[in-house]
């Protein structure tokens, strides 16, 4: 597996979110390859200058074209780190820096995850997470390094001007949940919801 740092929309090199490849073997049967591995991931996160993690919580979630989740994200003391890959279709997959004395505060990254190129986003602690849904159809699954608490979940409007996010264009708006279409504005956010 080979890990790629981001550039964020704004030009500038995100710190910690990385873009795992993972050596996939295939011939005329299909393929085969190795989609996670806790020395692997945590010798990649190491070399990154991040600390190494385990998961205690598997997600999975099917979206149909359109469909927007996010921007996401848990304050401590139950801050999330995730691995998103995509199994079936395609997604446009986004993080946000939400790190106060980060250098790219505010910067976001976009990838393309999808099930033909096997790649997978790893979202550290300190970033949200949204998904736009590009095929007919998406699976979605992520590990998370903490469990879901309601008291510690928050989120962001998709759409804040501040962000300025390039999400893909669809030719029309995205379908959101109804805990995301009133989302905050980053600005209405405290300093004590959101990281140091």
């Amino acid at each position: 597996m080979k890990a790629e740092g981001l550039i964020s929309f704004q030009g500038l090199p995100l710190d910690g979110p990385l873009l795992l490849k993972p050596n996939v073997f295939g011939d005329e049967r299909g393929f085969f390859f190795e989609s996670w591995n806790e020395t692997i991931l945590n010798d990649l996160l190491v070399s990154n200058a991040q600390n190494p993690e385990s998961f205690v919580q598997d997600n999975h979630s099917r979206s149909v074209r359109g469909v927007l989740r996010g921007l996401h994200f848990q304050i401590p003391p139950h801050a999330q780190a995730k691995l998103v890959r995509c199994v079936a279709g395609e997604i446009f997959d986004v993080v946000v820096d939400l790190r106060l004395t980060s250098p790219t505060f505010c910067q976001s990254v976009g990838v393309n995850l999808n099930a033909e190129n096997h790649h997978q986003l790893w979202v550290p602690r300190g970033f949200a997470h949204g998904f736009l849904t590009l095929s007919n159809n998406a699976e979605v699954l992520y590990k998370t390094t903490d469990f879901w608490n309601r008291n510690s979940e928050r989120s962001i409007r998709w759409d804040d001007p501040h962000l300025a996010i390039a999400w893909k264009d669809l030719g029309f708006l995205p379908s959101l949940s109804e805990k995301d279409a009133v989302a905050p504005l980053l600005k209405n956010l405290s300093e004590r919801e959101l990281f140091q």
